[in-house]
């Protein structure tokens, strides 16, 4: 059955940036897929921390971005660009998206496109893109992890922490994390974990060598940055790799090169949003060959915080940055 697109849609967007009391849910035209893409008619949103440092004007979109908030999307593909497999219509997907999650229609890259199982509700459908794509691309392939080595993994309950727990498991890593408080701690472990430090009452420094006897992780899956990365040295065996993925604890960081240098230790980051639809591609079908069968089989399900109804996506920023959440927060459109 043909979808018969409206003209307009309702979208969140900032007006200005700030606080919650910037988004604002307005009328906008329905975008058209362009070469290479479909048009998803969105059924849930995932919300990300880089969406809240968008709003705050610290993350604009990148140029030819949509500057509607939202990174990755599930829902039903309602119309096809130039040069889309024809197989995608009517497929229900879930999609990593250049901007424009948060909104009724959203345009995603046919080749990011994954399916969403018949027996996957689309809220959890949405809640996988981002982190998936985060730690497969930052722990497994620029991190270079491999079976038996361990990894430490900071926010060990936000979504990014939560999949690095599972993905980790999933392909033999031993899993240390750190997180705020006894109860996160718990909530870690029953995910998956094989450790978890309350980073509020204990040095992480320390606990990361009485529990590895003092060898050392092979890997940090670094979120905060600033003072932890000289810490997080301290926490890696000789060859290992130190791996950035956010900012949250400071921009710069004062690093002892003399142990980079006399320990052969690697330092590498990255950001996903600004990079290339062919990269993201690519990436997709890494993920598609390596991870999605384990979605397919429902052995890899996101942990769930919160779904949110998309009118209320100051809710949902609120319960991100007051940092209670375990794990992916979505808005229900």
């Amino acid at each position: 059955m043909t979808h018969v697109l409206p003209e307009m849609m309702q979208a969140i967007l900032c007006e200005g940036a700030g606080g919650v009391e910037v988004l604002r849910c307005e009328s906008q035209p329905v975008p058209m897929p362009g070469p290479g893409q479909v048009l998803v008619k969105v059924a849930a949103s995932g919300v990300n921390r880089p969406d809240i440092i968008q709003r705050l004007g610290q993350y604009p979109a990148p140029k030819g971005h949509s500057p509607i908030l939202g990174l990755e999307i599930a829902g039903e593909v309602v119309a096809l660009g130039e040069g889309a497999d024809p197989n995608l219509l009517g497929q229900q997907v879930c999609a990593l998206v250049n901007g424009g999650g948060y909104a009724q229609y959203c345009l995603a890259e046919a080749g990011v496109c994954l399916p969403v199982p018949a027996d996957m509700p689309l809220a959890q459908a949405a809640a996988l893109p981002e982190t998936l794509f985060t730690v497969w691309h930052n722990v497994f392939e620029r991190g270079w992890a491999c079976d038996g080595e361990r990894i430490l993994v900071h926010g060990g309950t936000s979504g990014i922490g939560t999949m690095a727990i599972m993905l980790g498991k999933a392909f033999g890593l031993e899993v240390i994390v750190t997180c705020g408080g006894p109860d996160k701690c718990a909530k870690a472990l029953e995910i998956g974990a094989d450790h978890a430090i309350d980073y509020r009452a204990q040095d992480f420094v320390e606990e990361v060598k009485r529990i590895t006897g003092g060898e050392g992780v092979h890997l940090v899956l670094d979120m905060v940055a600033g003072p932890y990365v000289a810490r997080n040295l301290q926490c890696l065996a000789d060859d290992g790799r130190h791996v950035t993925i956010a900012v949250q604890g400071g921009a710069k960081a004062e690093i002892p090169m003399w142990q980079v240098m006399a320990r052969r230790l690697t330092l590498t980051g990255s950001t996903l949003r600004a990079r290339s639809n062919t990269f993201k591609t690519l990436l997709a079908q890494e993920i598609a060959t390596h991870v999605w069968p384990l979605v397919e089989d429902g052995e890899l399900r996101p942990v769930m915080d919160q779904v949110f109804p998309a009118d209320q996506v100051a809710y949902a920023h609120q319960r991100m940055e007051a940092g209670n959440h375990i794990g992916k927060i979505v808005l229900e459109w």
